[in-house]
């Protein structure tokens, strides 16, 4: 029995090493879809935890109760050897803004998707959204496959996936469809700034093109993103220096160190789908995080130009000026405590209209794992020593 506890917690109970979000590379196993999955390798580490301590306070077999209990810890001690992924050092560059952390299957990519460039300036269809750091940390994490797998029937983004990112450049910023959600490209529709991003629905920061602008910062050779099927995604050129003329429909290729994407100056910019395995639900990528909105999500504003975007990180307040028919507007806006934002509306004639949103975060759907552990370990720990009382009690009465 020891011998089969045992073999499923090096199996599955090192997942411990992630549960407090911390910025350390910490290996952590693959979790078993669903609610149930998630919580077997933290019941089964507090269970065998319980078991060894009950043998030793117990005083019957304490030596398989030593056991048990070292077996429990075995694999948090072991998992920290496990050593780092290569795609890990090509975010290396952003460490000091992301959370990166690794398993066996999947690095982990936490960040705000709020990035130091600037954003926004350039936008000629605007639908009156502007960026917020967005909460994808802990287990709202960005997920990229280390082993990528191409897949049988590879999607196409001409026809799917209009929905969610389909990948996560090096800095934290994720990637979407380069055609929005009515199948429009949105480069040309004037959509995008300067840094090929825009926000969507949700006050959230993305590209919808390559941001190629990042090779300066990761060095030339280097990936730019990668694909939420795990496949790396580089800037114009190859290793030879040469723009590839021989891109798969994926804006892809096959080269000695497996398949990866590129950027080109045209459609479809960058990955034109997903070339390697995915799980696609309600038309986007899963799982993949989710932002947290503060407001409704605006309407398009005929004629409206961004003009520029300052930012007071300190304060944390940043304001949108924009143009529309020579005017010029403005909206200003203070991330405050216990997640309120405050928006002010300026328009052409100096008007303001000041306005307080409360952020909604994304649902997670379950108690911290972490919590449910310790909970069932003090459950069992008490559960002994109620049991060696009761038993202390009943001998008292019986001499008595």
């Amino acid at each position: 029995m020891p011998l089969a506890l045992l073999a499923v917690l090096l199996g599955g109970s090192a997942a411990f090493a992630h549960a407090d979000g911390s910025h350390d590379l910490l290996p952590i196993p693959p979790r078993p879809a669903g609610a149930a999955g998630e919580l077997l390798p933290f019941v089964a580490a507090a269970v065998v935890l319980v078991l060894g301590m009950a043998c030793v306070l117990l005083r019957r077999r304490a030596v398989v109760g030593v056991a048990l209990s070292v077996a429990a810890l075995a694999p948090f001690l072991l998992a920290a050897e496990t050593p780092d992924p290569p795609q890990l050092k090509h975010f290396a560059a952003f460490k000091d803004k992301l959370q990166l952390r690794a398993d066996e299957r999947f690095l982990y990519v936490g960040s705000d998707a709020f990035p130091d460039h600037p954003m926004m300036v350039g936008i000629t269809a605007w639908q009156q959204q502007v960026p917020l750091p967005q909460p994808y940390t802990g287990k709202n994490a960005w997920r990229i496959p280390l082993k990528p797998k191409l897949a049988d029937k590879p999607i196409s983004a001409k026809k799917a996936l209009f929905r969610g990112a389909i990948g996560l450049a090096v800095n934290g910023v994720p990637v979407f469809n380069a055609l929005n959600n009515r199948g429009e490209d949105s480069f040309l529709a004037g959509e995008l700034d300067e840094s090929g991003g825009h926000c969507g629905r949700g006050d959230d920061y993305h590209y919808h093109i390559a941001p190629t602008h990042l090779q300066t910062a990761v060095g030339k050779g280097n990936p730019i993103g990668y694909g939420l099927d795990g496949f790396p995604l580089y800037g114009f050129t190859d290793a030879d220096g040469k723009e590839p003329a021989d891109l798969d429909e994926f804006n892809g290729r096959t080269e000695k160190d497996g398949y990866r994407y590129y950027s080109t100056k045209k459609y479809p910019y960058m990955m034109g789908g997903m070339r390697g395995e995915v799980t696609v639900r309600g038309d986007q990528v899963d799982p993949q995080p989710k932002d947290a909105p503060a407001r409704p999500a605006g309407t398009p504003l005929r004629g409206a130009k961004i003009t520029a975007f300052d930012r007071d990180d300190k304060a944390k307040t940043y304001t949108v000026k924009y143009d529309v028919k020579g005017a010029g507007h403005s909206v200003a806006y203070t991330l405050g405590e216990k997640d309120t934002i405050t928006f002010t509306h300026t328009d052409g004639a100096g008007k303001t209209k000041t306005e307080t949103h409360t952020r909604r975060p994304p649902k997670m759907g379950m108690l911290p794992l972490t919590g449910i552990a310790v909970a069932v370990l003090f459950l069992g720990v008490g559960g002994v020593v109620a049991y060696r009382r009761s038993r202390r009690a009943g001998s008292e009465s019986v001499r008595a």
